[in-house]
């Protein structure tokens, strides 16, 4: 089953005891040269990313997956616990399942939650997600400038700056790799 026809972007694989998704990957041939498929994957377990040659990775071993809706419940210290909107089962993830995800958490949300064997294993969150202003300076006017920016906390406890004119109980698009203001929500 190591041949590019099965490879996808998304697609969960074991490889060393370990799962990782396929982020990327490229076909490059030079001359006469067998063509080599360079793969590039994200670890689930820790989120390193790594690089190998389909040579490398032999046999592609893919596990089967399913997109769980889970409700976010509280924060137990370090932990956060979610409920599997199914099955009413609940969830506790650390860290390592919640990576850079954590912060944008609302309670009593529903979010998307990979599983992999019927376990979850990662948190899936849009590219943007939507949240609400709960305390920033009061609404100013620049005056032509418009990049002027101030800081805003967010209902999730996260502050990121964003324009004057933004106010306490407006919804807002924030850029979750980046982590910036992307819009007002309307």
């Amino acid at each position: 089953m190591s041949s590019t026809e099965q490879l996808r972007r998304g697609m969960v694989i074991r490889h060393e005891g370990q799962l990782f998704t396929v982020t990327d990957f490229s076909t490059a041939q030079t001359g006469k040269q067998k063509a080599t498929v360079h793969v590039k994957m994200r670890a689930l377990r820790d989120g390193h990313l790594s690089e190998r040659t389909l040579d490398q990775l032999g046999k592609i071993d893919e596990v089967p997956t399913e997109i769980r809706q889970m409700q976010f419940l509280y924060r137990a210290g370090e932990d956060r616990v979610f409920m599997d909107s199914e099955s009413f089962e609940q969830f506790s993830f650390g860290a390592d399942v919640l990576g850079g995800s954590v912060d944008f958490l609302v309670e009593e949300e529903t979010y998307r939650v990979l599983a992999v064997e019927g376990q979850p294993v990662s948190l899936q969150l849009p590219p943007t997600v939507v949240l609400e202003i709960v305390d920033t300076a009061p609404v100013e006017h620049a005056g032509g400038s418009t990049n002027v920016m101030k800081e805003a906390k967010l209902n999730c406890g996260l502050t990121i700056r964003v324009p004057l004119f933004i106010k306490n109980g407006d919804k807002i698009r924030v850029d979750v790799e980046r982590r910036d203001y992307q819009g007002k929500e309307h």
